[in-house]
């Protein structure tokens, strides 16, 4: 099969909205590894006066994660699926949290606009069709000396990494993703972490867009090796004009 992409993709996500939550349930650790990710930005206070961007953001898992991490942050979630959004979008939500239907591609013609004091992104950009292109948006979304973490599936580059995520989804995510109709988008799940960046090459994409302070960081349990957490940082004004 080919890749989904594009208005393709999000119909995809459109439809297997209903029951991605249940099938996110029986991944173990789902949570705590967002949870993980959204402390990693390293962000004070709770957030208390600042500006995050969840790009991506599904039905609200990553959202929620950066709603318990940084209770007192106005958070931006955004997505591409308006089916994914509906999900989000109906449970139950602080003031400080606002949603927006848009692809990573076109925020500013959705009214997304910075400067952010800080971006997340969970499970985004192997699904985009130009990764550099989305992170040079979101770069220019930051304040200088803005903060990126990325959590994504990107394999370590050992062969058990890659058999393991084949066994976990041809074994056990595919025949029940199947099951509930939606299992195009779980064969798509697959190819596009076997084709995606292994972590050392998108921590290199990650500088080659500008970002500094780099960091790739493993996520425990069966996910080692599997998904990883990037760290980034936009540099200040005076740093770039060095």
């Amino acid at each position: 099969m080919t890749l989904l992409r594009d208005e393709h993709l999000a119909a995809a996500f459109d439809h297997a909205a209903r029951s991605y939550d249940t099938l996110v349930a029986a991944n173990p650790g789902y949570h705590a590894h967002l949870r993980r990710s959204a402390r990693r930005l390293g962000l004070p206070r709770g957030g208390e006066g600042l500006r995050v961007l969840d790009l991506g953001c599904g039905t609200g898992a990553s959202t929620g994660a950066l709603a318990e991490v940084l209770p007192s942050a106005d958070i931006t979630a955004v997505d591409a699926s308006a089916g994914m959004l509906e999900r989000a979008a109906a449970k139950t939500w602080p003031p400080n949290v606002t949603f927006v239907h848009a692809p990573a591609e076109r925020l500013a013609e959705a009214g997304v606009t910075g400067p952010f004091d800080a971006v997340f992104a969970a499970y985004l950009f192997r699904n985009v069709t130009d990764p550099d292109a989305v992170l040079r948006t979101v770069h220019g979304l930051l304040a200088p000396g803005g903060r990126l973490a990325v959590h994504e599936y990107t394999l370590g580059g050992r062969r058990t990494d890659r058999a393991v995520w084949t066994l976990v989804c041809r074994g056990v995510v595919q025949p029940v993703a199947t099951l509930l109709g939606d299992g195009e988008l779980y064969r798509h799940l697959w190819r596009s972490v076997v084709e995606f960046d292994t972590a050392d090459r998108f921590a290199d994409r990650l500088r080659a867009n500008g970002f500094d302070r780099v960091r790739r960081l493993p996520l425990p349990g069966w996910q080692t090796g599997i998904t990883h957490t990037f760290t980034g940082r936009r540099p200040t004004t005076t740093e770039t004009a060095r």
